[in-house]
């Protein structure tokens, strides 16, 4: 364990947590580690909106069908092993502290200075290349084009989800560029799939000659136990997906396997009073408010919101919140989280600082909301992951 928390204090540091886009460090690495990418398979899923379930739904899928796979996500809620698993199962905190130690002391050999989610990609890569991984579902980080995860130089496909404005300050401030630096995932012969028909996306997938894969979002969701209204979407992308590379696993597999599929805190029913929705943009909470509005239409709702200063929390609020909602701020341990009171002058309607769950009324529907890095400061680990911990 003290290994695993010094990895933690390596990884956080200010020297490595920061975003630096750019494919030549990562490059760098991974060929000093004997270019462990080039032996996996991977389906590589790149959007604003939805990346995570798909990728979720497909590793459940492949995983039921007896096909080893391995699944990169992020970010985390509770710890890093969390983003590295196969068929499931976390990579051990072991194993990721000694990943973590072996590759950065090769990156300071070789002067080469990695950020934290170039660590993380290349022990992602190393790992599941080591442990023979068949299949590795893979999601971007940021972006796509200089992404770290798009080293790779070839894909079973690729996979775009719903794009909308966000990180304008490094991705562009229109969904038109946004598109563009999404679609740099799309590689030369490998088919892509997509729920929206930017001429960006066509464009590249025709340079690349790739079939380009505009799909309807028409899926019956009656059997995923993920839940929410952008879940049809994200199905009917990962289906797509699913019958073109691997036409062999049958219907009734795949509708079995949808019933295990787990993504915690996207409009996860905790229990039966708690919702818990990382929306950290305008599209997540347009997407919260019309799944509240279809799910709980008569409920009272009592929201708890934190989020950090560079998302555009007016915007945010603006969709969520009504006059009729009891409204709390939480300041969580982010240096760019958003204090109490600058959430409570930006809101229009009256507010409170939130303190504990167990003094928020009783009587309402209970939602908490707005960004990934508080979840862990205000919910126990086995209510999210439910485990019995």
């Amino acid at each position: 364990m003290t290994d695993y928390n010094n990895a933690v204090k390596l990884l956080t540091s200010q020297g490595k947590f920061f975003i630096n886009l750019g494919l030549d460090r990562i490059s760098k690495i991974l060929g000093l580690l004997g270019n462990p990418q080039d032996k996996l398979k991977c389906i590589h899923v790149a959007g604003t909106n939805g990346k995570g379930s798909v990728c979720a739904i497909i590793a459940t899928v492949l995983e039921k069908a007896g096909i080893k796979t391995g699944l990169y996500t992020s970010p985390h809620i509770f710890d890093y092993t969390e983003r590295i698993k196969i068929n499931g199962n976390d990579i051990s905190k072991e194993n990721f502290a000694k990943y973590v130690f072996e590759i950065n002391d090769l990156a300071d050999k070789n002067d080469i200075h990695l950020t934290e989610f170039e660590i993380l990609t290349a022990v992602m890569f190393k790992y599941f290349a080591d442990n023979n991984t068949e299949v590795v579902v893979l999601e971007t980080g940021l972006g796509g084009r200089f992404d770290a995860t798009n080293v790779i130089k070839s894909n079973l496909c690729a996979i775009i989800t719903h794009i909308d404005l966000d990180h304008t300050e490094r991705l562009g401030n229109t969904k038109s560029k946004i598109a563009f630096e999404k679609a740099g995932i799309i590689k030369p012969n490998c088919p892509v799939f997509t729920s929206e028909g930017y001429e960006e996306i066509r464009d590249k997938a025709d340079e690349c000659n790739s079939l380009f894969s505009l799909v309807a979002p028409y899926e019956d969701t009656e059997n995923l136990s993920l839940k929410g209204t952008c879940q049809q979407e994200n199905l009917s992308l990962a289906l797509a997906a699913i019958r073109y590379l691997f036409p062999q696993i049958s219907e009734e597999l795949i509708q079995s396997a949808l019933k295990n599929v787990k993504h915690p805190c996207r409009f996860q029913l905790c229990r039966e009073d708690l919702i818990v929705d990382a929306s950290h943009n305008p599209n997540g909470a347009y997407a919260l408010k019309e799944s509240l509005e279809l799910y709980y239409p008569d409920r009272k709702r009592c929201f708890v919101f934190g989020c950090l200063k560079n998302k555009d929390y007016k915007e945010m609020m603006q969709i969520l919140f009504s006059k009729n909602d009891e409204i709390y701020f939480y300041h969580f341990n982010n240096p760019n989280s958003c204090t109490v009171e600058e959430l409570q002058k930006t809101c229009e309607f009256p507010s409170k600082e939130f303190t504990s769950l167990d003094e928020l009324p009783t009587d309402s529907l209970k939602i908490v909301c707005g960004s990934f890095y508080m979840l862990n400061e205000l919910l126990p680990r086995r209510l999210i992951l439910q485990e019995d911990l």
